[in-house]
């Protein structure tokens, strides 16, 4: 019986073949059914929204001049940021309002004295919170919220207070933008 299979070994290996080209037809399945899966992150805004307005922040702070400052990077930034146009809040699309709920400027960085003298200050930071929505008035919901974005911006000691807030005002600007983009 040399180079002949008897009807036994036949079954055995159609067998195999079926199971190898089963094995084979649930692999490429598998494996192509993959290639159809994309992901398709969202975009922010909805598409039906071309035109955004900003107002300005209530003001929860003893400091009177932040509003005006996040209101001027707000309308100078977020627009573009979403790539939308800024109009009133008679005729845009969507809406951003909110509180600034924090202001304090707090020393992180600084060395210890020598007994009895008091430590020397190295460093300052303006901590800045706002509590901040994003409405389209088109369908009446609200696309982005949140309680608490807080951005820190540095500045040396004995330099002025107002570099480390235009810094915090861009960092909360940009949280802005970031949450609204995250949440899409």
């Amino acid at each position: 019986m040399t180079g002949s299979m008897t009807g036994a070994g036949v079954r055995v290996a159609e067998r195999g073949r079926r199971w190898a080209c089963l094995a084979l037809s649930v692999a490429l399945s598998l494996g192509l059914g993959g290639c159809n899966y994309s992901f398709q992150a969202g975009s922010f805004p909805p598409p039906h929204i071309r035109t955004i307005a900003i107002e300005p922040f209530e003001n929860e702070t003893s400091r009177f001049e932040i509003s005006g400052e996040l209101y001027d990077q707000l309308l100078r930034n977020l627009p573009s940021a979403l790539g939308i146009r800024t109009a009133g809040a008679d005729v845009a699309d969507a809406i951003v309002r909110g509180s600034i709920t924090r202001y304090d400027v707090i020393v992180p960085n600084y060395r210890a004295g020598q007994p009895g003298q008091p430590a020397e200050v190295l460093q300052r930071q303006v901590n800045i919170s706002v509590r901040v929505e994003i409405v389209d008035l088109v369908q009446d919901v609200i696309l982005w919220e949140s309680n608490n974005v807080t951005a820190l911006g540095e500045f040396p000691e004995g330099a002025p207070e107002d570099g480390g807030r235009a810094r915090a005002i861009e960092l909360l600007v940009q949280g802005i933008v970031d949450g609204a983009q995250s949440n899409w």
